[in-house]
């Protein structure tokens, strides 16, 4: 439930089952031993170098909260809604800058390429059940690569946060740069993103005696 009440994830993290699944082998084999903070940001790390990107070192010792804030993900996680000058500050706030903000990032709005938006409006329409899905990065769906920095160019950020990141008025003085040298160097964007990552992970970690070990990452230990 704390995964996708939160109003900027409703409906749209995915794929928790094989965090369930990774946790029950972890706990068979030592039991109490690895948090499910750790479990994901090595997943993390993993399926990344598994679709063709980079690898990094993985900081290892995270221990999991008692808590789950609603209120405090609702106001501190960056909605696909927001302009990008709040979306910059949302990082901003947890000590993380504007190369985080594009390296990390992955509705339709009035930027969007033609057939793009009219794709869209049949997939997902006014009135349809809420349920469908579209790739974040079309035409490269399954490899991590700088595809995704290619598509802005081309008008083809799915997500209204990912296209303001090039076609917004704040992107010229911002993020404008940063699209368009990763979209022609993935070297530079590879790079980039393993600082970020690791950047994204040393924000504000419990560790040593803080938290627990989850036996089950759905819930906290009884």
């Amino acid at each position: 439930m704390e995964r996708n009440l939160p109003l900027p994830n409703l409906n749209s993290v995915r794929g928790f089952e094989v965090v369930d699944n990774i946790k029950s082998s972890v706990e068979n084999a030592c039991s109490g031993v690895v948090s499910c903070a750790d479990i994901i940001a090595i997943a993390a790390r993993d399926s990344v170098l598994l679709s063709g990107g980079p690898t990094w070192k993985v900081l290892l010792g995270r221990r999991d909260g008692l808590v789950a804030n609603q209120s405090g993900a609702n106001n501190g996680l960056p909605s696909p809604f927001e302009t990008l000058d709040i979306i910059i500050k949302k990082f901003a706030d947890v000590g993380l800058n504007v190369k985080d903000v594009v390296s990390l990032s992955g509705n339709p709005d009035s930027t969007l390429e033609t057939n793009m938006l009219s794709d869209l409006q049949n997939l997902c329409p006014v009135n349809g059940d809420g349920n469908k899905t579209a790739v974040l990065d079309r035409n490269s769906t399954d490899l991590f690569d700088n595809h995704y920095f290619q598509n802005l160019l081309n008008g083809k950020g799915l997500l209204g946060s990912d296209q303001i990141l090039f076609s917004s008025d704040e992107a010229k003085t911002t993020t404008q740069s940063l699209v368009q040298s990763y979209s022609t160097n993935s070297a530079l964007f590879f790079a980039d993103f393993v600082n970020s990552m690791i950047n994204m992970g040393n924000i504000s970690p419990l560790t040593g005696s803080n938290g627990e070990i989850r036996k089950n990452c759905r819930v906290v230990n009884s």
